[in-house]
């Protein structure tokens, strides 16, 4: 390569470096591309410098009259070029391009035809050609690796045959490329693998030469990232809900707090979701009807230009709460009667204490196993009419509005009342017999007194009975006894047994007298030393030999009443005593 080629190709590096200058500037002044992985760094420029081959095909004649004939040259490949550009982007994607090539290490136009250098016919390497332009490009990252296309119009100079003067004219580039990020300055750098373009240059020389040229280049350099573009942080949606776990008819409330919203687009909020509705920032979700169980609320924001919103990519969040409708709880319930032991045909009260944990209302009935319960409040009152003696049991029932029930169980006792004691016998009157000193054993009228309040008793009393208990003293007894003696010997001879006899008298005057059944008066003997009869009364269900004891009864067959005489008369001197009829 001749000194003009190194001189050429450091003018195309000078040029990058001022075009470089600005754009560092700018960048400086941008923020700065945040430390994050490479794939999720989008530069806002992109400039590059490099090393470019192109290879043109195509032709032109020099028809000029100073030459002997026409001459018709062919431009060949130019090893060594140098290509720079800058590209804005609008957003990771699309931009902008600026372009500007060199290829043109060649010869001098001042030199005479067949120097070394010179760009004589077009032979060798001196072809020549600069482009510069502008378009669209567009890149599509994955990962590290970057590819991209562009599309641009050109002005193209090229250098013309034979010294004929360099020509601008009108070019168009096709192409892409691929670059590869480079882990160094913070995802400043990449490394463009290839740039492969097409491009079309048309120039109209004064020879009257025309230079249609189809090329294609190939390029490879270093790509500097400056600036950054950091899409605005997406919308964010964070629900709260209060409370999470109600009962039915408890209101549960759903909170939206939105995050990353820009100011100067419009906003709206929806919810969904069992019960959820409104287009606030709250919603209010009524629990009366819901059933048992688990729900969730859902909130949705959106932002954007009025009537767009949500329509791109971060511009709408969801955020969603659960709660949980619980089941009422049963209620519970204690009975309890007073008092607990009663007799027949007694009341008692029964108090039930029901409690619902929600508070719901409460109806009371009761139940027993015998008897009676009325009422249907917290108190209700217990009646034994019928209910045989014994245990009872009770039982309190609670139900509330939502058929929820409980129970419980107490119980009282029905005793029969104590028997009535039993029936003992009553002493009544005791007869003395020792004032009639010659009728020891008979019924006076003391006697007959006493006897007669007997038989009254006995006709109160239809079911007693008597009992006549007679006494003898120890000379009457001796006296038998003398008298039994004396009958084993005499046959006829008498022997009183005073207290049998006593005894058996009395019951006669009640019987023959007072007219009470014979059946219903018993006579007996006992051990006092005495001339009595004891007189008792022995009602029904009264054992009298289990009240009295030592009595003995008498044998009536052999001991029989004695019929009542008077005495005979006595004759005293100076007067008469009249005979005792009574």
């Amino acid at each position: 390569m001749s000194a003009s080629s190194f001189k050429s190709l450091s003018r195309v590096l000078i040029l990058a470096l001022v075009a470089l200058v600005p754009v560092a500037l700018v960048a400086q002044s941008a923020p700065t591309a945040p430390k994050t992985a490479s794939y999720d760094y989008a530069s806002r420029w992109d400039i590059f410098a490099g090393y470019s081959y192109l290879a043109p095909k195509g032709s032109v004649t020099n028809s000029d009259p100073s030459l002997v004939a026409p001459v018709t040259a062919n431009y060949n490949a130019v090893n060594v070029g140098g290509l720079f550009s800058v590209a804005y982007f609008f957003n990771r994607y699309v931009g902008v391009q600026v372009e500007y090539g060199e290829h043109n290490w060649g010869g001098q136009s001042n030199l005479p035809p067949g120097t070394p250098g010179s760009n004589f016919g077009t032979h060798g390497n001196d072809d020549g050609f600069n482009t510069v332009g502008g378009g669209l490009i567009g890149r599509f990252r994955a990962g590290n690796i970057t590819p991209f296309i562009h599309g641009l119009v050109d002005a193209a100079q090229v250098n013309g045959p034979y010294f004929q003067a360099n020509k601008w004219g009108p070019a168009l580039t096709a192409g892409g490329g691929l670059d590869y990020e480079l882990p160094w300055f913070d995802h400043h750098l990449a490394y463009r693998i290839v740039q492969a373009d097409y491009q079309y240059m048309h120039a109209d020389f004064a020879s009257g030469g025309r230079a249609n040229i189809n090329a294609a280049r190939l390029s490879t350099g270093i790509v500097f990232h400056a600036g950054s573009i950091a899409p605005p942080p997406p919308v964010t949606l964070a629900c709260s809900i209060a409370p999470t776990s109600v009962f039915p008819g408890e209101p549960v409330t759903v909170t939206a707090t939105a995050g990353s919203l820009l100011p100067k687009l419009n906003v709206i909020y929806s919810w969904s979701g069992t019960g959820a509705s409104g287009n606030g920032t709250t919603t209010t979700i009524a629990t009366t009807t819901l059933d048992p169980g688990s729900y969730t609320v859902t909130g949705t924001v959106k932002e954007g230009k009025p009537g767009k919103e949500g329509l791109k990519p971060g511009q709408s969040a969801d955020c969603s709460s659960s709660f949980t409708v619980k089941a009422f709880e049963p209620p519970t319930i204690s009975c309890s009667v007073a008092p607990t032991t009663i007799k027949p045909g007694d009341s008692a009260t029964v108090t039930a204490t029901g409690v619902s944990p929600q508070n719901r209302p409460l109806t009371y009935t009761y139940t027993a196993t015998g008897g009676t319960v009325t009422g249907s409040g917290t108190t209700a009152a217990y009646s034994s009419t019928g209910a045989p003696t014994g245990d009872v049991g009770i039982t309190c029932n609670v139900s509330d509005d939502k058929s929820h029930t409980a129970s419980a169980n107490t119980s009282l006792t029905i005793v029969a009342p104590p028997p009535p004691p039993a029936p003992k016998t009553q002493a009544l009157c005791s007869i003395s017999f020792s004032t009639d000193v010659k009728r020891p054993t008979r019924v006076d009228n003391e006697a007959k007194a006493c006897l007669d309040e007997v038989a009254l008793d006995l006709q109160r009393q239809a079911d007693a009975k008597a009992v006549v208990v007679g006494e003898s003293n120890a000379k009457e007894n001796d006296l038998t006894a003398k008298q039994e003696k004396i009958a084993e010997k005499h046959k006829k001879a008498v022997v009183v047994h005073f207290a049998p006899q006593r005894a058996v008298n009395a019951k006669d005057y009640l019987v023959t007298e007072k007219g009470i059944d014979a059946s219903r008066v018993s006579v007996a003997t006992g051990t006092t030393d005495g001339q009595t009869v004891e007189d008792y009364l022995v009602p029904a269900g009264a054992t009298f030999s289990n009240d009295v004891t030592g009595t003995t009864p008498v044998d009536e067959t052999v001991t029989k009443a004695e019929v009542r005489k008077p005495l005979p008369e006595r004759h005293h001197a100076g007067h008469k005593k009249a005979a005792d009829a009574k």
